[in-house]
């Protein structure tokens, strides 16, 4: 098996938006049956918008027809700082390997093609939220543990 790394356009509305539902089950330990239509809705027009508008670069990896990995990276900007004079950041998200494919290279291909988007467009503050086991794929790719950011939650 060989697979074949995808930029995916517009024309996959439909396969990502399918990807970031099946995403968010595995990394949440959802039920399968889970009731994800308005994030279904959401991240449809998410992807319509941002895939137009280049704040957004997703990958699919496919083993013949079947998409068997996919990843994405967005892009903001927040207020310059002394560590990001340029404001500009990327956030890495959405790395799924469907399970029969995993341990064989196929998440590190794709979140380097991800990083080499970013760096591309001159960013150099790359982050990702890392569930447990995807922690150490990261840390062999050289992210480290912020040390700063809180978050503040509102529920």
């Amino acid at each position: 098996m060989r697979p074949e790394y995808k930029r995916a356009d517009i024309s996959d509305l439909d396969i990502l938006v399918s990807s970031r539902i099946k995403v968010l089950i595995a990394a949440n330990k959802l039920p399968e049956d889970t009731d994800m239509s308005v994030i279904e809705q959401q991240s449809r027009e998410y992807y319509r918008q941002s895939l137009t508008d280049g704040s957004h670069t997703a990958y699919l990896v496919y083993d013949g027809d079947d998409v068997i990995a996919a990843g994405g990276v967005s892009y903001y900007r927040v207020m310059p700082t002394c560590d990001v004079p340029t404001g500009r950041k990327a956030y890495i998200m959405n790395m799924y390997t469907d399970p029969a494919y995993r341990r064989q290279g196929i998440a590190m291909k794709t979140l380097a093609l991800l990083i080499e988007d970013a760096k591309a467009k001159g960013i150099t503050f790359i982050s990702l939220e890392a569930t447990d086991m995807g922690r150490p794929l990261y840390e062999r790719y050289g992210f480290v543990p912020m040390e700063h950011e809180m978050i503040l939650p509102t529920d």
